[in-house]
């Protein structure tokens, strides 16, 4: 499907979206990447949604990128006696390792690695932060606590220590065997959950040796603290304002999300804005004013891509809710202030020849109007440094490699197709040619054909051509 517009759709499917029939109107209707999130679902469940979008793919001739992600540590406590609790501000109230039932007065927490690194004046929070804790003593066995901000708290509630960098790998047993089954179906990228420092990205590096690109989920404030390293260590960020907008004051996120877009667009490396974003949709088949606003914003600020996660999942609405994104960024990118925007946040250029041509590219499409950009690519480099300028054509990216065009689905302005390597620059020119021909651009503008000589040597951008179509 050819798309009018630069910014790129990913959407999660779930029970509200597992059929093939609406898997494809999704795609139809704006969805450039799949999420499979293995919280929820089996291993079967998710391998017939994979079937799907690889059989809708074949239908369309288009390439669609999959996103496995990934559950990571979740830490909890156990359960109560009653099922739940009724906490009072000013209360004392422990987690400890006992493993007998909860009641008024404390709770199991079975995770020694808090009580290991929990100190007094930390704050532990629970269920989503609706609960707030001030620790006032500690042990290897029991953390003592005042409770700040109370309410109900129930069996298996969730339990976040913001202050502290938790001494757990962000591997699970079940986040290894889902890694597996998505190595196994061929997924393109895998979104790592509740990093918290570079390591925990080279650690699943090791494990995907390649197959799949690594997606860090920035949602801690430890992983905020080292955003820099973990950009350079990951191949792409999502920005997970869900549980980051937990354990940080909701007003630093904001200013956190254009943080950390501007650092990936410097990097040259696809930043997913996601998590509540037209939340409203779930139940409602229009969002508030606030969302659509939300979602504009990601896009002035030059995200790569933004993210339904329940809207789709599990709404009401999934359909309608991919058709609203689609329209808010089609709206969004057409405004007057859009491309002026996203000059004054470009980032700094580089002193090397890709770098070069890619600002280059920017220049010529600022005073010529062609019909698209052709990048030919066999890492995806190319494709990735100039999308990085943010040129005002889209970018018609061409790669023999199946898993590289599915890749670049997630990047902002890309149009991804497959086709054979070029055999000499005669043999590129025509097959730029056909493939603009292919998806429809303006027969009587010229093209501009970025590529790499020799060709098939990844990484490598040094060749430059304006072409006429005949």
């Amino acid at each position: 499907m050819n798309r009018n517009r630069s910014t790129k759709i990913v959407a999660t499917l779930g029970p509200s979206s597992s059929s093939e029939s609406l898997i494809e109107s999704l795609y139809i209707s704006g969805a450039d990447v799949f999420r499979l999130n293995m919280s929820h679902g089996t291993h079967a469940e998710q391998a017939q949604r994979l079937l799907a979008i690889r059989r809708i793919e074949a239908r369309h001739g288009r390439p669609i990128g999959v996103l496995l992600d990934l559950q990571g540590p979740k830490l909890r406590v156990a359960r109560f006696k009653d099922g739940k609790v009724e906490l009072r501000p000013g209360q004392t109230f422990s987690f400890d390792l006992d493993s007998a039932s909860g009641d008024a007065s404390r709770v199991c927490l079975p995770h020694p690695e808090i009580f290991a690194v929990a100190a007094i004046g930390d704050t532990l929070l629970a269920n989503d932060g609706l609960l707030r804790f001030g620790i006032v003593d500690t042990s290897l066995t029991c953390i003592t606590t005042e409770v700040v901000v109370g309410g109900v708290l129930s069996d298996r509630k969730g339990v976040n220590v913001p202050s502290v960098v938790l001494p757990i790998p962000a591997l699970t047993d079940k986040d290894r065997q889902d890694l597996q089954f998505g190595l196994e179906q061929g997924v393109e990228w895998i979104a790592l959950s509740f990093v918290q420092r570079p390591d925990d990205v080279r650690d699943a590096r090791n494990l995907t040796r390649g197959r799949a690109k690594i997606m860090a989920k920035i949602e801690k404030p430890s992983a905020v603290d080292s955003i820099e390293e973990i950009i350079e260590a990951s191949d792409g960020i999502m920005i997970a304002r869900g549980d980051m907008g937990v354990e940080l004051p909701p007003e630093e996120v904001p200013v956190i999300q254009k943080r950390i877009v501007s650092l990936c667009r410097e990097a040259g490396k696809p930043v997913v804005v996601a998590t509540q974003m037209l939340e409203s949709m779930v139940s409602s088949a229009v969002p508030t004013r606030a969302e659509t606003s939300d979602v504009a914003t990601a896009v002035f600020d030059g995200a790569d891509a933004v993210m339904l996660s329940a809207e789709s999942a599990s709404g009401a609405f999934p359909l309608e809710a991919v058709s609203m994104m689609n329209r808010i960024i089609e709206h969004t990118e057409n405004a007057p202030t859009y491309r002026q925007l996203l000059k004054a946040v470009a980032p700094p250029a580089t002193a090397d020849t890709p770098e070069a041509i890619s600002a280059a590219i920017f220049t010529i499409t600022s005073m010529l109007s062609v019909s698209a950009i052709v990048a030919y690519t066999t890492s995806g480099a190319t494709a990735a440094r100039i999308a990085r300028e943010r040129p005002g054509s889209r970018i018609l990216s061409l790669t023999p490699d199946e898993v590289v065009a599915r890749q670049l689905a997630l990047t902002w302005g890309t149009c991804p197709l497959r086709v054979d390597d070029a055999d000499n620059i005669e043999d590129m020119v025509t097959k730029a040619i056909a493939a603009a021909h292919r998806i429809g651009v303006a027969r009587h503008k010229p093209l501009l054909i970025a590529a790499g000589v020799p060709f098939g040597t990844p990484g490598v951008s040094n060749l430059l051509r304006i072409v006429y179509p005949a």
